[in-house]
């Protein structure tokens, strides 16, 4: 199955190059090009009255599609945000320093840059587990998990750096005997990548993830869903989570909404959300959830993989779960991504791992033409 036709703009602004790098920068389907003319109309057609309409239509419609995706129960939950940073910042903020953290060694770099400058400061303690032997992730973290020893965990549900999923993430979540602790699932990769369902864990872990990757929305349409009984009151705070309040003034006591706003900022540019809520209503209306682009996504890996024609790598090895990307570990990925760049093959590497990732903007004869690429330079 593929829905190529539906990316013709982006395609078509460079027909000889093929692009797999689907886990770092994805390429937009023509709907957000109409959406993205909207956000200019409606600007022009409501003019003071257009953050009405964005917190009135435009983010209401979006959490329900979000909340449809992700398998929780109502989007009152969801939080929108320019980029995950911002949620996290905010997270933190509700906590005592200094704050003792659980996380991983394959964290995205943000979060890793960040939790290692708190360290820096004395804001917090961080235990990071080791994805590595990936077999028992899983048992590692959760023992860790249970220890009660830790203000916030957070974890990846897809490892940026291997496309590792990281198995039965209820469990994980349900382990965690410290209730108050703060849960932290970054969904970056694997929201419009693979089926996500958090419904068991809706009441007590974060959710984050956003637009920029699988979901083919470009950048600035982050959102975190917020289960209900944990962070009232965000010392990091904008505007946006008094957005009720903007008339009568902000009084003596701070209020905050009791649903996802409480964790809302300041002003930004809503245009990534018209671009996200258009791409999933498309989605929806072909038929293709995260089901479909996952089965897709593997039959073209599949395909790769075979036509490959002699051994790599690959990280984590075949008949491990993963993601929507291959990641080979290559004694020079650097230089095996400039060759396939300069012949018009856009990948990308982290360190020592050349990651190819897949969308549903890819056919077989994409693929195929990436195997002859790759085999004639001997990329892999």
């Amino acid at each position: 199955m593929s829905i190529k036709h539906g990316f013709s703009r982006f395609l078509g602004a460079a027909p000889e190059r093929l692009h797999f790098a689907a886990h770092s920068h994805h390429p937009w389907p023509d709907v957000s090009y109409e959406a993205q003319i909207r956000v200019w109309e409606d600007a022009a057609r409501f003019a003071d009255d257009k953050w009405e309409h964005v917190f009135g239509t435009v983010m209401p419609r979006l959490r329900e599609r979000i909340a449809s995706v992700i398998g929780a129960e109502t989007g009152d939950g969801i939080v929108f945000a320019t980029n995950t940073h911002e949620l996290l910042v905010r997270l933190f903020s509700c906590l005592e320093p200094p704050v003792r953290v659980l996380s991983t060694s394959s964290e995205f770099h943000s979060f890793t840059r960040q939790s290692r400058r708190w360290e820096e400061e004395g804001l917090a303690i961080v235990d990071r587990v080791d994805t590595e032997p990936f077999e028992t992730f899983a048992e590692r973290f959760t023992a860790e998990a249970r220890s009660g020893a830790h203000d916030l965990i957070f974890l990846s549900q897809v490892f940026f750096d291997s496309g590792f999923v990281v198995p039965d993430i209820d469990r994980i979540v349900s382990s965690v005997s410290e209730q108050r602790a703060f849960v932290v699932v970054d969904g970056y990769h694997a929201f419009m990548a693979m089926p996500v369902d958090v419904g068991a864990i809706q009441d007590r872990a974060f959710f984050i993830a956003g637009g920029y990757k699988y979901a083919m929305s470009g950048e600035g349409a982050c959102f975190m869903h917020c289960p209900p009984d944990y962070g009232q009151r965000p010392v990091d705070t904008g505007w946006y989570a008094g957005f009720g309040q903007l008339e009568s003034g902000v009084g003596e006591h701070i209020a905050y909404g009791s649903d996802g706003s409480r964790f809302a900022g300041a002003t930004f540019d809503p245009s990534g959300l018209y671009r996200m809520e258009a791409v999933l209503g498309w989605l929806e209306g072909e038929g293709v959830g995260p089901g479909e682009i996952h089965g897709h996504v593997g039959a073209l890996q599949k395909q790769f993989l075979a036509g490959l024609g002699h051994e790599a790598k690959l990280v984590p090895p075949a008949g491990v779960a993963r993601g929507n990307f291959l990641t080979f570990e290559s004694a020079d990925a650097a230089g095996a991504y400039r060759k396939l760049h300069e012949r018009g093959v856009i990948t990308d590497y982290r360190g020592d791992r050349l990651r190819i990732g897949f969308g549903m903007y890819h056919d077989e004869g994409d693929v195929a033409r990436l195997t002859d690429t790759v085999q004639e330079l001997g990329a892999l």
